[in-house]
C-alpha cells in the first residue's frame, strides 16, 4: 500500500450480489496534509470485453440486452447495444472473453487479441475491464447465442455494418461505454 493511504476501517455493506463495501482512509496530499474520507466501493470482479469484427463485409457483432441501472437512470426501454462482455469468473481474461462470446454471441473465435484494459467507473467501482477484439466469418457461428438460461440472459445477436454502427454511437443509439471505445478503436486503427 502507498505511503499516503492508510484504511483505518472496512465496513461491508452488502453481500449480495456483489460486495459494497464502505471504507474509512486516511490520505495524505501532495502539499503534506492528512484527511480522512468516507467512501463506497463496489466490488463484482474484473471483466472482460469484445468487438467481433469482419473486414470482408465490414460487419460488427453487438448484442443488445435489458440493463436495470440504465432504466432506472432515463432509458424508457432499459434496452442497451452492447460489445458481448462479461466477468473474469476466476478465468483468465483471454478465457473468460472466448466463453463469454460463445454463450451471448454463438460464435466460436479462438484468435483474439487483448487492445487494452481500462478501469470504466474508478470513482466508486473496482473493476478492471479487459478489451479484446477478434475477427469473425460466418463459418465460426455454432449456435445461435443469446446466454446461458441458467444465468437468466436473454440477448439479441446483432450483425451491423460497422458505418451504421459508427452511426449510432453518434445519434445516441449506442451509449455503452465500452462499446463506444471498442467501436473508436477500430475506426482508429482500420480494423473494418
Amino acid at each position: 500500500m502507498p505511503e499516503n493511504v492508510y484504511i483505518l476501517e472496512t465496513e461491508i455493506l452488502s453481500a449480495n450480489w456483489y460486495t459494497l463495501k464502505k471504507i474509512t482512509y486516511t490520505f495524505t496530499k501532495q502539499n503534506g496534509t492528512h484527511h480522512t474520507h468516507i467512501r463506497e466501493v463496489y466490488d463484482r470482479g474484473n471483466g472482460a470485453t469484445i468487438l467481433l469484427y469482419n473486414q470482408e463485409n465490414k460487419t460488427v457483432i453487438l448484442t443488445r440486452q435489458f440493463r436495470l441501472p440504465s432504466f432506472i437512470n432515463g432509458n424508457p426501454s432499459g434496452m442497451l447495444i452492447e460489445a458481448c462482455a462479461g466477468l473474469l469468473d476466476k478465468d483468465n481474461a483471454e478465457d473468460c472473453i472466448k466463453r463469454e462470446t460463445e454463450e451471448e454471441t454463438g460464435y466460436l473465435v479462438k484468435d483474439v487479441k487483448k487492445i487494452f484494459e481500462a478501469y470504466m467507473s474508478p470513482g466508486s467501482v473496482t473493476e478492471i475491464l479487459y478489451f479484446f477484439a477478434a475477427a469473425y466469418t460466418k463459418s465460426m457461428k455454432v449456435h445461435e447465442g443469446g446466454g446461458i438460461e441458467q444465468e437468466q440472459e436473454d440477448i439479441e445477436v446483432l450483425e451491423i455494418p460497422f458505418a451504421r454502427a459508427m452511426q449510432m454511437m453518434d445519434s445516441g443509439e449506442i451509449k455503452d461505454g465500452k462499446t463506444i471505445m471498442l467501436l473508436q478503436y477500430a475506426k482508429l486503427n482500420n480494423l473494418v
